[in-house]
């Protein structure tokens, strides 16, 4: 499968790299500084201009946990953005709404600063996206733009949840178990994993219970919209392969895993970055390939359900 010579489940053709942006250090000195700390995987050459992606991290982790799939989405000619919400949280999200919404606000007054010169962005294609609660975060905050006609230009969900279980969602609810009742009024994709709503253990919950998972998400968007489930990996099986410290390592012990991350991680940046062709570049192979035949496309076995 390829476009334009490139398959989107391996590194794409720019060279790139990572950026840590902490506005709250003493050796800040840009003029407009993000509101939030910010991890950000960016193509390094010309070729642009790239379209920008906001990758929202899930419930207590760290965006650096992302930067793998980041610097693989950014590999493809996208300049990708990961704020790090916050260190601790309770069950409310509506801080983590409010601050997804000034970054992105501040994109089209602060990025151009802190990317690297020659590097061109195209702020009018942007791209919200999270994962588990982050997934969650994308969703309500590319609601509320529809309302306010200030829509995204796509939205994305990897294995988002809204809670712990149907009736028991956290503060905002976005699910309403109505069928098609998400007026977006964009492009959605949603990414499941098969084993995210399974126990890892007799103690804690699964980590995406169904009831408030992928499926229903997907239930509740309109045409266009797509999903993805990768059926053998579980909830945390995209972030890197390293992920230090202590919450690092409970990444391997409170969901049921697969076999590796490489491989849903590859899956879940080529399957993003074939989306983002399609509804933002208007160059849909890539998606379509995967459709018509995702046993032989994919590096994970997958099912795949669209609406268009």
């Amino acid at each position: 499968m390829a476009s334009n010579g490139t398959n989107v489940f391996e590194q794409g053709k720019h060279s790139v790299k990572l950026l840590s942006i902490d506005p709250s250090t003493k050796s800040t000195s840009f003029q407009v500084p993000p509101p939030k700390p910010l991890l950000i995987a960016t193509p390094t050459d010309q070729e642009g201009p790239f379209p920008i992606l906001i990758l929202l991290h899930g419930y207590l982790l760290y965006n650096h946990f992302y930067s793998q799939l980041m610097l693989h989405i950014a590999s493809h000619g996208f300049i990708v953005l990961a704020p790090q919400l916050y260190s601790v949280a309770g069950p409310d999200s509506e801080e983590e709404i409010r601050s997804a919404e000034e970054i992105t606000e501040w994109i089209s007054i602060g990025l151009a600063e802190v990317l690297p010169k020659e590097v061109r962005m195209k702020s009018s294609k942007i791209a919200i996206s999270g994962h588990s609660r982050g997934g969650k975060v994308a969703f309500a905050l590319a609601l509320r733009h529809a309302k306010k006609k200030m829509s995204f230009s796509v939205v994305m969900g990897i294995d988002p949840v809204d809670g712990m279980e149907r009736g028991k969602q956290t503060n905002p609810a976005v699910l309403t178990y109505v069928p098609h009742s998400f007026d977006l009024k964009i492009a959605a994709m949603v990414i499941g994993s098969g084993l995210g709503g399974l126990k890892k253990n007799p103690i804690f919950p699964p980590c995406a219970p169904e009831g408030v998972s992928h499926q229903d998400f997907f239930d509740e968007c309109c045409a266009p919209a797509w999903h993805f489930v990768a059926k053998e990996y579980g909830h945390l099986d995209m972030l890197d392969d390293e992920t230090k410290g202590f919450r690092g390592k409970a990444t391997y012990c409170l969901c049921k895993n697969g076999r590796a991350r490489k491989p849903m991680r590859d899956f879940v940046g080529g399957a993003m970055v074939a989306f983002m062709k399609a509804y933002l570049e208007g160059d849909a192979r890539d998606l379509m390939a995967i459709r018509d035949d995702p046993h032989q496309m994919a590096p994970v076995e997958l099912s795949c359900d669209c609406l268009l």
